[in-house]
């Protein structure tokens, strides 16, 4: 091949490459053009829809990474009310890195726990909340479903229902004229009317779940004593602001140890429900060995563990459930169980206590409670539950205590199954939804002078709407809705019984007799206590003195 040729052959070979390589270049230009186009498109779009879509609710603004955390303080009741006078009656707050929705309006309070209830049926569960009911199969943490309708029907049914509280009422009289006798044995001294209310509580409550007669006297109270401060580390975990809550991501790691703290707590409990368990489950064994397996004598439960225990025998009998069927272990027991102790003796408790330092602070309010209790009981009588209809004061007196001093500030958080509008803002699924009904119940709007004590305000015409079921939205002490506390008519029962008892039986004064000093700043937590314990002194105020024994 001649040089000509070859020079002709290597200058078409480069020019098919150049024209080749520059419509590659064009096409990528243009493919370039097309995608920024397609982009500038779709962030238009986007920008567009976001003006569009239901804003989240207003809110404070906070630092990077932990939100609003450095502004709150300790008192979240207080100061989440305080955030609402700026932001309104719907708020959202960033805690470490869960976003926060409060509310503090009735009619909002609706919306959640009425109007979009299902949405809003699962609670939010804290890291210890889980440690603590056994991986969540208790009633307060397990997710709304068939497991939990399982456990509350077991509550309802074999417990809490009108029939069931009746017929124990002979176990709420011989605890609380127990304490009756006890008070009157420390007549004159110093008491801690907290302490005393839950050891009675407590004797009533565990009376109900499986008899609660093992112990006696000082061996007695020494035991409940200790389940008292044990059931105080609980709440205080519970309620202890905790990282593995805020940021989600580290829980694993149980930063502060909470988590372990609380494993260790739970194993005291854990223990003493192995214990009572054990020996019923012992007891129905020996029974049926001796009845030769006809359970006919033991259709009358005397308590809630021996109803358990035979559903438990019952499963046994007829081997493997179907799947799709709940079924009852010994976990859910004692998860149940820890339920009721703490809720049912707590609460309480506390409430009792409330109501006393107001009465205390308000000797004339005292005075007509016990003259109502005078005109109905007599001097000469001991309080009994079939009083408590007739003593209006009185229910006046605890309905106001609650209204004030609500058991649970923020009752339980809940957090939405799917994202849902509220109050023309959007809730994210998987947010925390807090109901401050400490404020709900303070509100201005909704009460005349709200933090006076006045018990009054319960005795009109109109105070008859609100009662402890939720049904109006500036009065839910207890919640509202399908996850309603469930122990409401335990609740109606033993706080005005307890209340009316030392009324009814003592004069209480305060230590150094200043009413003035008296302490009525509270605690916050997962429970509003008082922050000082009250401490009064009872003298008898009966006619006949052989009533005390």
């Amino acid at each position: 091949m001649s040089p000509i040729s070859k020079v002709s052959d290597v200058s078409y070979a480069l020019a098919q490459w150049w024209w080749q390589w520059g419509s590659e270049i064009y096409q990528s230009t243009h493919m370039l053009t097309i995608f920024l186009v397609m982009v500038t498109v779709v962030v238009t779009v986007s920008r567009w829809s976001r003006r569009e879509r239901t804003p989240l609710p207003p809110g404070p603004r906070g630092l990077p990474i932990v939100g609003n955390l450095p502004f709150i303080g300790t008192e979240l009741h207080r100061s989440f009310a305080k955030f609402a006078e700026t932001y309104g009656p719907i708020m959202k707050l960033r805690l470490g890195g869960k976003l926060c929705i409060v509310v503090t309006s009735p009619s909002l309070a609706k919306e959640i726990l009425k109007d979009h209830d299902t949405i809003f049926a699962n609670h939010d569960v804290l890291a210890v909340g889980a440690i603590a009911a056994y991986g969540g199969v208790n009633m307060v943490w397990s997710p709304y479903g068939d497991h939990w309708r399982m456990l509350r029907k077991i509550c309802v049914s074999e417990m809490l229902n009108h029939r069931r509280l009746e017929a124990l009422y002979w176990l709420r009289r011989r605890e609380v004229r127990y304490m009756v006798n006890q008070l009157y044995s420390k007549a004159g001294s110093l008491i801690d009317v907290g302490e005393q209310m839950f050891l009675t509580s407590f004797n009533v409550v565990t009376s109900m779940l499986w008899g609660g007669d093992t112990l006696e006297g000082e061996e007695r109270r020494r035991a409940t004593a200790e389940v008292r401060r044990v059931t105080d580390r609980v709440l205080l975990l519970l309620g202890e602001p905790n990282i593995s809550d805020l940021f989600p991501a580290l829980a694993w790691l149980d930063i502060q140890g909470i988590g372990r703290q609380m494993k260790k707590t739970i194993s005291w409990f854990d223990r003493m429900l192995d214990s009572v368990i054990e020996q019923r489950l012992k007891r129905e064994r020996g029974s049926l060995r001796r009845d030769g397996g006809n359970e006919d004598g033991n259709k009358q439960a005397k308590d809630l563990l021996q109803v358990l225990v035979q559903q438990l025998n019952l499963k046994a009998k007829e081997g493997v459930p179907n799947n799709t069927t709940p079924s009852l272990t010994i976990s859910h027991i004692k998860a149940l169980f820890l339920d009721i102790m703490v809720g049912g003796t707590e609460t309480t408790s506390t409430t009792v206590e409330w109501a006393l330092a107001e009465l205390l602070k308000q000797p004339h309010t005292m005075r007509k409670a016990q003259e109502e209790l005078e005109e109905v009981v007599g001097l000469n009588n001991m309080v009994e539950e079939s009083h408590l209809p007739k003593l209006h004061y009185l229910y006046g007196v605890v309905k106001e205590v609650l209204r004030l001093h609500p058991p649970g500030p923020f009752l339980i958080p809940r957090c939405p199954s799917e994202s849902c509008t509220i109050g023309g803002f959007m809730i994210p699924k998987g947010s925390k939804v807090i109901v401050n009904a400490w404020a709900i119940q303070r509100d201005p709007m909704s009460w005349d002078n709200p933090l006076e004590f006045q018990p009054e305000r319960f005795l009109s015409s109109d105070g008859d709407e609100f009662d402890f079921s939720g049904n109006d939205f500036r009065y839910i002490p207890f919640g509202s809705g399908r996850r309603v506390c469930v122990g409401i008519p335990m609740a109606e029962r033993m706080v005005p019984y307890l209340l009316a008892s030392i009324l009814h039986s003592f004069q209480w004064k305060l230590p150094n007799g200043v009413v003035d000093e008296l302490d009525m700043s509270d605690k916050f937590g997962l429970e509003l206590k008082k922050a000082t314990p009250l401490i009064a002194i009872p003298s008898p105020r009966l006619s006949d003195l052989s009533l005390y024994n």
